[in-house]
């Protein structure tokens, strides 16, 4: 329920309303059939929430967790705002894999009205990106960095800068992107609709939509931390020594697609040599890569080329495969909300996933911070051709769930004694 008092309005989820398609959203009926053609049958909970509203021409905060369908919540309502009215749509995202994609979702239905798009990308040439604005596209998606050196060398204006959109926003401000997006705010018209999409909401988001939006519409679908619900978990507490063993032990079980994390590049590297020793295909995706090298890896990936991809955190929330069977966190992430990134790239729009974890004996921090956001425990696990003396053994571990005046007690004793050597 909206409260008009409030800055921004809350639309809450309900858990039991019936799934009527996109009809009945405001959807104009030639995306309606573009989207039955590419078939695009049922929407998702924040594009049944989120479209309407958009449509309307209402400002969003749409929060929700990976995986869950939020590029069609903004590409939908943009084309067909577009296509009413004159003036252009502006897509911001944190990385060149996630702007790529985002465009191409977006010409599976903006070609149809005629719209051009260019999609404006850091480490590829400049002068494709220039060509692509001298043909006045209606809708630029853009990485922040990429467009200022457009603006600042007069290839594109943005005075005429109806809809904005900030995609995985916190993600943005996670990767040092603040002061750009502030400097590109500066210089679109005040009269405008903006969207702003992510999957957790900081105090910084809440700092830019008080400053840049209007009344805005809050849209959460899931609370902060919240994994997709078919996506099972498990965790291994292992020496640093063994994890290779274990990985190899792991391929041979699973024999999908493969998604592995690592916390670095030149582990990344490492790691993927020792996979392809092993006798499996991989990749890897990383900052050090070319964007050549990173699309060729993530095409070959979907297509199944390889096995396996091998990725840093750059690549948490830019990679949209569906299918992948198994995350591999070989490495904890530092960030520990980039676990929930990390293991929804399995497991997306309804589709079955696992999640294994590899845990050193001194990263009991690490893995209870996890915890603590999940709001669970994690299950250990223990390969059955692994010694004892690879694995640190866990004792019975009472449930996350036991009355919480005891939490802090249960748990400290839980990880003294899970985490011992």
């Amino acid at each position: 329920m909206m409260n008009k008092s409030a800055n921004i309005a809350n639309v809450q989820q309900v858990a039991s309303q019936p799934n009527q398609g996109f009809y009945g959203l405001g959807i104009a009926p030639k995306i309606l059939d573009i989207l039955e053609r590419i078939k695009f049958n049922v929407p998702t909970p924040i594009q049944l929430k989120a479209i309407p509203l958009a449509i309307e021409g209402k400002d969003i905060i749409g929060i929700a967790q990976t995986g869950t369908g939020k590029t069609h919540s903004f590409a939908i309502p943009m084309v067909q705002r577009l296509a009413q009215k004159k003036g252009t749509g502006l897509v911001l995202a944190p990385t060149r894999e996630l702007a790529i994609q985002i465009d191409e979702a977006f010409r599976g239905i903006a070609y149809s009205f005629g719209m051009r798009t260019a999609c404006l990308i850091g480490g590829a040439p400049m002068p494709p990106q220039v060509q692509a604005l001298r043909k006045n596209p209606r809708i630029v998606i853009a990485t922040p960095g990429r467009l200022l050196d457009h603006m600042r060398r007069w290839n594109i204006l943005t005075n005429d800068v109806i809809m904005l959109v900030l995609d995985e926003a916190d993600r943005m401000l996670d990767m040092g992107f603040a002061p750009q997006i502030e400097q590109i705010l500066r210089f679109l018209p005040k009269e405008r609709q903006t969207m702003l999409f992510s999957a957790t909401i900081p105090k910084e988001i809440m700092a830019i939509a008080a400053k840049y939006m209007k009344l805005p519409v809050s849209v959460e679908i899931a609370p902060s931390g919240t994994i997709p619900e078919r996506v099972t978990q498990e965790l291994f507490i292992v020496k640093k020594d063994a994890k290779l063993r274990l990985l190899g032990k792991l391929l041979m079980q699973y024999h999908g697609s493969i998604l592995l994390f690592s916390r670095t590049k030149h582990n990344a590297r490492k790691i993927t040599v020792a996979i392809r020793n092993m006798g499996h295909r991989a990749a890897e995706i990383h900052s050090d890569r070319s964007l050549n090298q990173r699309r060729e890896a993530l095409e070959g990936f979907k297509s199944g080329k390889y096995k396996v991809l091998v990725a840093t955190d750059i690549a948490a929330r830019g990679i949209d495969v569906t299918g992948i069977e198994l995350v591999i966190n070989y490495d904890l992430p530092e960030d520990t909300e980039n676990y929930v990134h990390r293991i929804g790239r399995t497991g997306r729009v309804g589709h079955k996933g696992h999640a294994i974890s590899f845990a050193t004996p001194d990263q009991s921090h690490d893995v209870r911070d996890i915890e603590r956001l999940i709001r669970t425990t994690l299950p250990i696990s223990r390969h059955p051709e692994f010694s004892t003396e690879q694995f640190i053994q866990s004792p019975h571990r009472p449930s996350y769930r036991q009355s919480r005046h005891n939490y802090g007690q249960r748990r400290n004793n839980f990880h003294r004694h899970k985490f011992s050597r």
